[in-house]
């Protein structure tokens, strides 16, 4: 579906409204009014065979009977009708429509069709794009379009708010009013049986009057496309989201709202920080976070600063950010010394500076200013409890213009809690007024920054260089047990059974045997010795604790045949129809000094295989007792991982002798993303225990789940992996055997270097003019890309230094529609005339020739002759703009003849 065509839906130069009515209350009456109140400058043509005009305006019987194409139809219709009426927009070449009729999900037409395929068919034909269904329509304020049936206008601003939940969409739009707080455009998603998320987060990612993009989202359909956009758009803008459906009731109830899939609520959370999303949980959070982020400078820090006139509310102010994971400032001697001089002896003497009942403006604006002259802080809180001695209003007011003048505040982000009702409320109107944040409560105050703090966190995990596991060659027979067990119609590996393919990702299992009978354990146990433990081993028994079926530091034969036979009489007692394989017989671990943890992966409906990491037990929940993460991992985003288990306490470090350590805990992640990577045939996969010893990890009991494998593969998951199978080897004219890759975030020291390394003429053709050295910001954008929407082909010499292994990189990025992409390549200065460039190319060009690709484009400098000549030996049409100094560069990739010359 195509990024240009909602051009129409975002710029319409012309609407109609299809089922216009004269009648109060209807959507038709609605809709018009808001077309005629918003102050539209083009035509609005109602549709309607009822009346001649409606409020007015001359109406027209039919679709056929309009006097112009338009840009835009409202569709007021009910559902029954709604094929008939999409059909002759398609035919009357009408390319975005809005429709306003819902449950449409079991509705069918008078012949028993379902009405949403009909939909779809008639889109796909007519190349439409459909907001909706059960859409409340758009409204954009900058152009004066209010093309919905809200109960009111919304005013011009800078945010985008997209819901697919139409009430809510009229909360917002009543507090963004009663705030005066404005919207670049405010859309009701509804159904999204065209346009959806991932859409619009492309649109208005590139949307010079947005600003801040707010999202109401019930379900997520097309997970890759999200992930990918919300991605790209977190990198320049800040994106807040609300979920609804954290429970498991409420999670189904908003499947039925909006026929989405029904997920995991901890595995959406876990993919909003990975894209760099704020995710708030309530209306009252969003709105508090919207005032936030609008006003606020992006944290360079953490740590907070806490003036006030009263202890008591300080100390809840100090107690909510605890409970929050946030920073309280430490202010060293000096500045301490500083406020001493200033402030009562009765002071607090230290963060939270409590400046006494009595304190007016100017005390306030003198600790002010001494805390941000000091550095100590990144944000600061003011507090100011009502007092006969200083009024609410007065004192705002002079702090505002305090804030105002002094530049070294203006650097801090302040926030301010005006408590009270009749005498706070003009001072907290007054700071709303002067741009700077104001709350009602200390808890609201501090919850607003620890917004701010989640998503400078959030935006950090996005720009974060991570380190990589020492990644092995994986023997490609070890994944033949998945496929064999899957033609014998074996759902279930136990340890025995996956250990060689855990072990060939680098995963240590404890020695285990199957045995058949109580005389088989015997005769294991003589030639293994003991200590030992004993399970039942049962497909049809999921946790063995059920039949009490594991029996832990067996000492001697005597024991061995007790815990056998009372455990198989336990299972055919309480499981009678279940299948008794046999028993599992492990050595004992030496679990002295180690910790246990438990680590999942489950197959999220949304989201796809999602790892859950916890301590386990028997009870486990994996929604409410591990943090979570999406593959793919690599050791910075596991160490992320290991560390909200850590701070949410879903893992305890109980400082054991023999306990955890980071690295190890995150190579042994960063494998188990690798392995559930390539092995789709995995359905779900539980290890517990798992003993981490230090830099020992092993993996005491394990239970692999498998299913037959569709043709989805890659597709499967909700962030593209690395594509390892896009890695080749070829030869310089020198007779260098180089490998050609796909980058990684990994890559950026060298990739730094690499760039570091061209001659200033090299670097001045690349940039389009002199430039210094990239920052650590601008080199992650280059190295941490997102696989789906762009690609970076990098030389690597594997035998040379780290900073001079990369010798060349060729890189392009996509527009959504997949219609174009733009290269721009660069060759490592010493090493040009060795055909480096041609062979990146070349890559390149297969790249977007097997993805389907129309054209790749790009530009160069006049100056660049060796480029255009390489460009046009390649079959590019090469054209020189003198007039603006450079050559452009356009190829056809699905040309047949250029297929057979690369």
């Amino acid at each position: 579906m195509s990024q240009r065509k909602l051009h129409d839906l975002f710029s319409p130069k012309s609407i109609a409204v299809i089922g216009a009515s004269n009648r109060p209350l209807r959507p038709g009456n609605v809709v018009m009014k808001n077309l005629m109140s918003a102050g539209f400058n083009g035509p609005v043509m109602p549709v309607t065979p009822k009346y001649k005009a409606v409020l007015g305006v001359l109406a027209y019987p039919s679709i056929e009977k309009l006097p112009q194409r338009p840009d835009l139809a409202v569709v007021c219709v009910n559902a029954k009708r709604l094929p008939e009426v999409v059909e002759k927009l398609g035919q009357f070449g009408c390319k975005t429509a809005v429709i306003t009729a819902g449950g449409l999900d079991d509705e069918l037409d008078d012949k028993g069709q379902p009405i949403v395929e009909q939909l779809t068919q008639i889109v796909q034909r007519y190349g439409m794009r459909i907001l909706g269904p059960n859409s409340l329509g758009l409204i954009l304020p900058q152009i004066g379009l209010n093309a919905s049936f809200a109960h009111a206008d919304a005013q011009p601003g800078k945010i985008a708010f997209v819901s697919q939940s139409a009430a809510v969409c009229t909360t917002v739009l009543d507090w963004a009013n009663n705030k005066g707080i404005g919207f670049s455009s405010f859309i009701s998603l509804g159904d999204a049986l065209d346009i959806d998320f991932g859409e619009l987060l492309d649109y208005l990612s590139r949307d010079a009057k947005t600003q801040v993009i707010m999202l109401y989202i019930d379900s997520v359909k097309d997970t890759q496309r999200f992930m990918s956009a919300a991605r790209a758009a977190s990198r320049n803008k800040a994106i807040l989201v609300i979920k609804s459906g954290r429970s498991s009731l409420g999670a189904q109830a908003a499947s039925l709202h909006t026929g989405g899939l029904v997920g995991n609520d901890a595995v959406y959370d876990a993919a909003f920080k990975r894209a760099g999303m704020l995710r708030v949980k309530d209306l009252h959070e969003l709105f508090a976070a919207v005032e936030t982020l609008t006003y606020a400078n992006p944290l360079r820090g953490e740590r907070l600063a806490i003036i006030s006139n009263g202890g008591g509310p300080a100390v809840l102010a100090v107690d909510a950010l605890m409970e929050r994971g946030g920073k309280l400032a430490t202010f060293s001697p000096q500045t301490l010394a500083q406020l001493a001089e200033v402030l009562p002896s009765t002071w607090s003497g230290q963060n939270p500076l409590d400046i006494v009942g009595d304190a007016d403006p100017s005390r306030y604006a003198k600790a002010l200013d001494i805390v941000a002259s000091s550095g100590e802080a990144d944000a600061l809180l003011l507090m100011h409890a009502p007092s006969a001695l200083a009024g609410a209003e007065d004192t705002a007011n002079a702090l505002i213009e305090v804030i105002k003048h002094d530049s070294k505040a203006r650097r801090l982000n302040i926030l301010t809690n005006w408590m009270g009702e009749a005498t706070a409320y003009p001072g907290r109107v007054a700071f709303t007024k002067a741009g700077i944040p104001t709350y009602r409560t200390p808890e609201g105050a501090v919850g607003a920054f620890m917004h701010m703090v989640e998503f400078r966190r959030n935006q950090k995990l996005l720009s974060e260089t991570p380190s990589t596991t020492d990644e092995a060659a994986v023997d490609q027979n070890a994944k033949l047990i998945l496929q064999q067990a899957l033609e014998r119609h074996t759902y279930v590996l136990e340890t025995h059974e996956a250990k060689p393919l855990l072990q060939a990702y680098g995963l240590q299992t404890i020695d285990t045997w199957l045995v058949h009978d109580v005389e088989e354990a015997i005769s294991c146990v003589n030639q293994i010795g003991y200590p030992v433990a004993l399970k039942v081993q049962s497909p049809d028994i999921l946790h063995k604790s059920d039949v009490h079926g594991v029996s832990l530091n067996i000492n001697n034969q005597q024991e061995l045949v007790i815990a056998a036979e009372s455990m198989l009489a336990r299972v055919q007692q309480a499981y009678p129809q279940a299948k008794v394989e046999g028993m599992i017989l492990q050595r004992m671990a030496l679990t002295a000094g180690a910790q246990e943890l438990r680590v999942a992966v489950i197959n999220d409906p949304v989201f796809g295989p999602a790892i859950f990491l916890g301590e386990g037990g028997s009870e486990w929940d994996e929604t409410k007792d591990a943090a979570v993460a999406l593959p793919p991992l690599n050791m910075g985003l596991a160490r992320y991982l290991v560390i909200s288990a850590l701070k949410a306490q879903k893992i305890r470090d109980r400082r054991l002798p023999n306990g955890l350590k980071m690295e190890a805990l995150c190579s042994m992640l960063t494998r188990i993303s690798n392995l559930i990577i390539d092995c789709p045939e995995i359905a779900r996969l539980d290890l517990n225990p798992v003993l981490a010893a230090g830099d020992n990890i092993t993996l005491l009991d394990v239970n692999m789940r498998l299913q037959a494998v569709d043709a989805r593969g890659a597709q499967r998951l909700a962030i593209r992996p690395y594509p390892k199978e896009l890695e080749e080897y070829c030869q310089t004219k020198s007779g260098n055997r180089v490998l050609l890759r796909p980058i990684l975030p990994e890559d950026e020291p060298n990739h730094l270097a690499f760039d570091s390394s061209l001659t200033e003429e090299d670097r001045y053709k690349r940039y389009f003019g002199a430039r210094g050295q990239m920052t650590h910001e601008e080199m992650a954008l280059l190295t941490q890309i997102d696989y789906a929407r762009e690609m970076a082909f990098i030389a690597v010499d594997e035998l040379a230094e780290d900073d001079r292994a990369i010798l060349g990189v060729v890189r392009a990025s996509i527009d959504p529609d997949n219609l174009e992409a733009e290269f721009a390549m660069v060759v490592r200065s010493d090493l040009q005339g060795q055909g480096l460039g041609k062979q990146l190319l070349q890559k390149l060009i297969r790249y977007y020739q097997s993805m389907g690709t129309q054209t790749l484009s790009g530009i160069t400098m006049i100056q660049n002759r060796g480029m255009a000549g390489l460009a046009k030996h390649l079959g590019f049409r090469v054209k020189f703009e003198l007039e603006d100094g450079v050559i452009e560069m356009h190829l056809d990739l699905q040309n047949k003849d250029q297929d057979e010359a690369n």
